[in-house]
This record gives C-alpha cells, structure tokens and sequence, in this order.
C-alpha cells in the first residue's frame, strides 16, 4: 500500500428483515435510541486498524437540550445564590443573621444535586445513550462548558499525547477493547479458522438473489451526483477530534464528555479554568455590589443603616465567599485531579493538578480542623459507659422492627415512656466545656463571623458536620476518580459508602433547615444509592442488551428528574422566604395575604434555633361515657317576682328546705307547720329563681349551723328521755321520724296542756296509762 496513492470505495451492507424483527416498535421512538454501524479497514501486513468510519442514525427525540433546561437551571440557581447572599449580609445582629442564613436554600445542596447527576457519569461502565445525553443538561455545573478558543489553548498545552482512555475505562477511537463500546478483537479478524472460511464460502450460492439485488441498488445509488463535483469524491461527515470516542460510543467518563464535545484528557483544565473564571465573577458582583450601596445611600435611594455589616466588612465577605466557593467545588476538583493522575497525560498538565490537590485537600482539611480546634480548645472529650436498649417499633404501625436507644438518651422526653426489649453495653464519648457560662457556637459572633461559612446551617448540636462532610466528599472522589477503569470496584464501594452515609445522615439530620434535611439527606440519598445499584446492570461484562439497559437508563432518568424537580421547588420556596427575612425589619409587609405565613416562618426559625426535640404527641384521650352537664341555670323575671312575700321566700335557702321536711310527716308536732304563713300552696316546694357558686356556699354554711344545733337539741332531748325513762315506766316507742320528732315533742308537751286545757295530774296519769 502506498500512502501517496488515495483510494477510493463504496459498497452497501444489506440490513435483512430477519436482522429488523427482533426490534420492537416502541423502540423508534424512545428518545436516544439509536443505531451504529463502524467500518474498518486492516492492513493485512501489520494487522492493524488503518481506517475507521463510524455511522449513527438517530430518531430526532432526545433527552440533550443544554440550552433549554441547561440556561433554566441557570437561572434557578442564581436565584438561590442570590437570595442566601441577601440573608447573609442584611443585618447587624450576628446570631439573628445566622438563623435567618440557615433556612435558606443552601448552593452547596444545589451543586451537590447537579453534580451527584453529572459525575455519575464518571463511572467505567458503558451508559446507554439516553444518559449522557441527560446529563449533557447539567454539565455547565461541572465546569464542563465547550469552548473553541479554550480547548485549543489546553491542547497546546498538553501536546500530541491525548493519552489513552482504555486506562479509564473507555474505549477511544482506536481501541483494541472488545468489551466496550466501539472497540474490537483482532484475533477474531486475523485468527479465524479454516472450517470457518469454508463454512462462509458455502454459504454464499445460497445468497445470489439478495446480492444480485445489493448489487442492483448500489448501481442505482452510485448514478446520485456526489457532494463534491470537482474532485469526484467527498465523504459525509468529520473526523473524529483527537481524544474523542467514536460516535456512538458512550463508555466511562469519555463518553460523557463526548456530548460536550470535550476529550477525556482536556476534562481536567476545562474544570479548572471554568472554576477560576467563577471565583472571579463572584469576586467582581460582591465589590460591584459595594460601591453600588455606597452610590445608592449617598443619593439617598438606601438608608444608611441598611446593610451596614455588609459595607463595613465586605472584604471579608468576599473572602468568606471565595472560600465558599472552595468548599462546593471540593469534591469536583479533587475528583478531576484524580481523573487526571489515572489518565497519566502530559508531565506539564499533571504538575498543574497535583498542585490544585494539595491546594483544595491540604486548604480544606486545614480550614475545618482548624474550625473544630478553634472551639474546642478550652475543653476535653470524655469516654463514659453507656447501653444500647433495644426498643420495639413499627413501621406505618403494622410492620414491627427494632431501633436502638442509648441510656445516656432515656432521660430525654421523647424516650421517657418507651418500653424496650433488653440492651447491649456500649459507649459514648462526649465533650465537657471547662467554660460552662461560654457562649454556644450559635450565640458565638466572633466564631460565626470566622467560621460561619462551615458551620452556620447546621443545628447546635452538630455544628461540626461539616468536617464530617468533607471527609465523605473525598472518599466518594477517590473512588470516582482514583477507581478509574475498574467498574466494579467503583460500584460496589460507593455503594457501601452512600448507604452507610445515608443511614447515619437520617439519625443525625445534621441541617437546621427542614428543606435541606429533606433535600440531602432523604431525597438526595435514595437518590445516589438508587444509581449505584442500577448502574451495576451497565457493566459490558454482563452483556446485557441495548433495549434492556435502555430502559434502566430511563428508570434513571425518572428518578434524578424527580429530585431535580423538588429541588427547583425547594429553590422557589427558599426565595420566598429569604424574602420574608431580609424584610423582617420592615414596617409594612407586602402581600399583607402572607403576613400570618410570615410570623409562623419566624416563629418556626426560633423554635428550631433552640434544636429541642419536638414534644410527644399528646396521649389519646379514652373514650367518653354518656353524661349530661348543666353549667349554669337561670330564671326569667315574671309577674311574681314583684310580690315582696314571694321573693322574699324564694331567696330564702331555708324555704326548700322547711318544704321538704314537712312531707310526710304523721306527727302532731309537725302539723304545727301548717300554720307558718307561706305565699305559696301547702306541700309546693320552694325554689330560687337563680343559684350561683356563692349562693350555694351560703347555702351549705347555713345549712351546717342548722345540722350543728340540731345536733345538740338531739343530745338534750336524749339526756331527757333517759332521765324520764328512769323516772316513770315507758308508756310508748319513740316516733318514727327519730329523735328530732322526739325533741320537738318534748318542747310542745310543755305546751300543749296549758292551751287545751289539760291538768299536769291529768297528763301524769293518762302517760301512766
């Protein structure tokens, strides 16, 4: 073969029916469901690929619209950086500015939820299409934006060597991979047996017709004028760019990057250059934004003293921000220079990222050690023994389970009435404050105004999860991207490590805020175990079809889609109440509909400031027997109440009472009774026209004095029936209504006889008789 001699070929490989039928319809309209076909050309000499081309045919529908969702994205997330900037400069009081800080939407949890969906392309498995064209949406959050001008410069830094991406677990454009997308086997070329050629040369007489058929198309075909009349040949299409996977291929971290256009060897410095570019930015809107206040409050157009923190220490506001900014793009750039040691590119490019390393990883752990040292330094952690009890749950009250509690816990008022089921010994290691009047961190501005840009959105008690989290973004890069080329390794261990992150992020709930507990640690966890495991089904050693792994790719999708969507809301809901924050000082607030939300917002905040637990729901009240209550009882004036006698015998607690005592009663002493002048007929009962409680107070106090000095009349009236008992024979039984009518009597036989006429002989001896 000569290299000075062009050649020039065309052919056609006939697709049959048989080759069609296995294809279901519904796959001409999935979206990124495509087909490829790849044409290489061998030297038989060498034994090596010398010519490749690679054909694509799509069905239009796809799931790729960076400039549509990607510039939608955009806009939400500079609405949630602006309004957790408002929360955090309006205000002079610090603690207050705190607890208004925490229950906006964090940019952490934003960038966290696009680079948990992007990045998960980094793993070395091969995608289906409809993935990387998903995720093309959010790869400006990565730093992964396509620019000529960019990409040129990073290629004459890096040079000629785009490396390999077989190294990272992708095949290229010249890969020698079968098991990858695009790649191939040269034995199965070069090493096919004899049996096998005279199997295919067998076979051909069986095919004349279709090939006289190929044969007649192909002619029709060649009569088409070509593209390019002056030279006689042209082809369709363009070269593929050097560190690009072929069209089609979408495996590893290539061909993610592939939509972007962006080789594998360029991922690093775009990322970086892009981050820098950022930093910036921002560093140019909060210096505008000063000058700007500064303008407005000499016209007069802002007061003076609003934003007064903010103008007096906006460099270290800046400075806090560029930290910040250190902080979110963290498990990014560490995940990037990584990548770039796997690749083993050019000595200049990998120079330049073992720097970023020491600079993001020594920084950031320095940063955060130091923050925990600076407020723990005047204190001791101390190991105690402790006990796990094992407490009987249910779940949705029907499935039973079992939790853990520990005994230091008991004491707390939602475990105080919770039975267990026995106990294990354990141990707890807590800290001992030497300072105990010492301010807590919340309360703290010296160390807010240090630190608050770690430690101000998470609650009192796990304020130093931050240091937590920038471990675990670490060990997630590492297996990401130090992992690189083995998939399984790379699965499996981020699956244990986000399960085991998501099990103890839902017992601590470190966030303050409820949104972004249920953002991160709920919603973003399920979602970052859910794609490891169902990202396992794409390893190309499994051979799974491209229909099946399609479908798992949409199941994706759908669940990614779904936290993205909760996150935009989240977004909306933060601006409204970052809204209600910055104007908390206000006199007027408007709508004035959102006033009652508004005071419930603040009342919500200080609550949760407190980081008490909830108090216990109220024990369910026991059903109530049937019962019947009179509160209160009052009478209508009639025409009664003007008769003096009337209402004078009606206010008269005894009136009842001396009715009732004369029913009934046969004895001659009570007849007596009869005679009392009453307004009233003889035997009615008397009655109020209304009682209060000191009414009825009265009632019983006179009531008592009465009982009290019949009580003694009674013990007299005894003390003379014995005496008379002793002194003449007992002539009747006492009478039946007791020893009142007794007493009663004796008064009235002193009586009577004088006024009927009757001898005390007379009385003796008719009582002897």
């Amino acid at each position: 073969m000569n290299a000075s001699v062009p050649i020039e070929a065309n052919g056609i490989i006939p697709v049959a029916q048989s080759d069609v039928a296995g294809i279901p319809p519904i796959a001409l309209s999935i979206p990124d469901f495509e087909g490829q076909a790849i044409l290489r050309i061998f030297a038989n000499s060498t034994e090596t690929e010398i010519g490749c081309y690679s054909a694509v045919v799509t069905n239009g529908a796809t799931f790729s619209h960076p400039a549509a969702v990607g510039s939608v994205l955009g806009v939400f997330t500079v609405v949630a950086v602006i309004a957790s900037f408002m929360t955090a400069i309006y205000g002079t009081h610090i603690p207050t500015v705190r607890k208004h800080y925490a229950h906006s939407l964090s940019v952490l949890v934003v960038f966290s939820v696009f680079h948990h969906i992007f990045f998960t392309g980094a793993l070395s498995v091969n995608w289906p299409s409809v993935l990387p064209a998903f995720w093309s949406n959010f790869a400006w959050s990565a730093g992964m934006i396509y620019s000529e001008t960019m990409q040129n410069s990073i290629n004459q830094l890096i040079g000629s060597n785009k490396g390999n991406t077989s190294m990272v677990g992708a095949a290229s454009s010249g890969s020698a991979l079968n098991d990858l997308g695009g790649g191939f086997s040269i034995q199965q070329i070069y090493k096919r047996s004899v049996y096998s050629l005279f199997h295919r040369d067998m076979t051909i007489p069986s095919h004349v017709e279709d090939m006289l058929k190929s044969k007649r198309v192909a002619h029709a075909l060649a009569k088409r004028s070509l593209a390019n009349t002056t030279s006689g040949y042209s082809w369709y299409g363009s070269p593929v760019k050097p560190g690009l996977p072929l069209p089609g291929n979408f495996s590893g971290f290539a061909g993610t990057l592939a939509e972007e256009d962006i080789p594998a060897s360029n991922a690093f410095m775009t990322g970086f250059l892009w981050l820098l570019i950022l930093v910036a930015l921002v560093v140019v809107c909060i210096v505008g934004l000063k000058w700007l206040l500064e303008g407005l409050s000499r016209i007069k157009v802002v007061k003076t003293e609003r934003l007064g923190n903010f103008r007096t220490h906006w460099l270290g506001f800046t400075a806090l921000a560029v930290l910040r900014i250190m902080l979110i793009s963290f498990f990014m750039m560490i995940f990037l220079t990584l990548f770039q040691f796997t690749y083993r590119l050019s000595a200049g490019v990998t120079a330049i990222s073992a720097i970023v390393f020491i600079v993001f990883l020594a920084g950031i752990l320095t940063l955060a050690g130091y923050a925990c040292y600076y407020r723990l330094r005047f204190g001791r952690y101390a190991s105690e023994p402790d006990r796990l009890n094992i407490e009987r749950r249910k779940v949705l009250k029907v499935i039973p389970r079992y939790g853990f509690v520990r005994e230091s816990q008991k004491q707390e008022e939602k475990h105080a009435h919770k039975v267990f089921g026995g106990s294990l010994p354990w141990w707890r290691i807590h800290y001992i404050d030497h300072d105990s009047n010492r301010l807590h961190v919340h309360e703290d501005e010296d160390y807010l105004q240090k630190f608050g840009w770690l430690a101000a959105r998470f609650r009192r008690t796990k304020w130093w999860f931050f240091a937590v989290w920038i471990v675990y973004e670490f060990v997630r890069a590492c297996f990401y991207g130090g992992a690189a080329g083995y998939p399984m390794t790379q699965v499996f261990g981020l699956l244990v490590v986000e399960f085991i992150a998501w099990i103890a992020t839902m017992i601590m709930k470190p966030f303050e805020g409820a949104r972004l507990n249920a953002l991160m640690v709920y919603l973003l966890g399920f979602s970052k175990v859910a794609t490891l495991a169902l990202s396992a089904a794409f390893d190309a050693r499994f051979n799974l079809g491209r229909i099946t792994t399609t479908a798992i790719g949409i199941v994706l999708i759908v669940i990614q889609g779904i936290l993205v969507i909760v996150l935009l809301i989240a977004i909306v809901v933060g601006a409204v109440t970052s809204y209600m924050s910055v104007t908390r000082n206000h006199e007027e607030f408007k709508p004035h509909s959102w006033a009652g939300m508004r005071q419930k917002y603040f009342q919500h905040i200080e609550q949760k400031a407190m980081d008490l637990p909830p108090p216990p729901p109220p024990k369910p009240e026991e059903p109530k027997e049937p019962y019947f209550a009179v509160s209160a009882v009052r009478r209508w004036p009639k025409i009664e109440d003007e008769d003096e006698v009337f209402v004078a015998d009606i206010n008269d607690p005894h009136a009842s009472r001396v009715s009732m005592n004369g029913v009934g009663r046969t004895s001659r002493a009570n007849s007596m009774r009869s005679q009392m002048s009453t307004s009233v007929p003889f035997g009615a009962r008397v009655h109020r026209a209304s009682w209060s409680s000191r009414d009825f107070n009265s009632w019983h106090e006179s009531d008592a004095r009465t009982s009290e000095a019949m009580r003694s009349s009674n013990m007299q009236a005894m003390k003379s029936d014995t005496s008379l008992r002793d002194s003449a024979p007992r002539s009747r039984a006492p009478s039946r209504s007791g020893a009142m009518d007794v007493a009663k009597s004796r008064i009235l036989k002193e009586k009577e006889p004088a006024a009927m006429g009757i001898t005390e002989e007379e009385q003796r001896i008719g009582s002897a008789a």
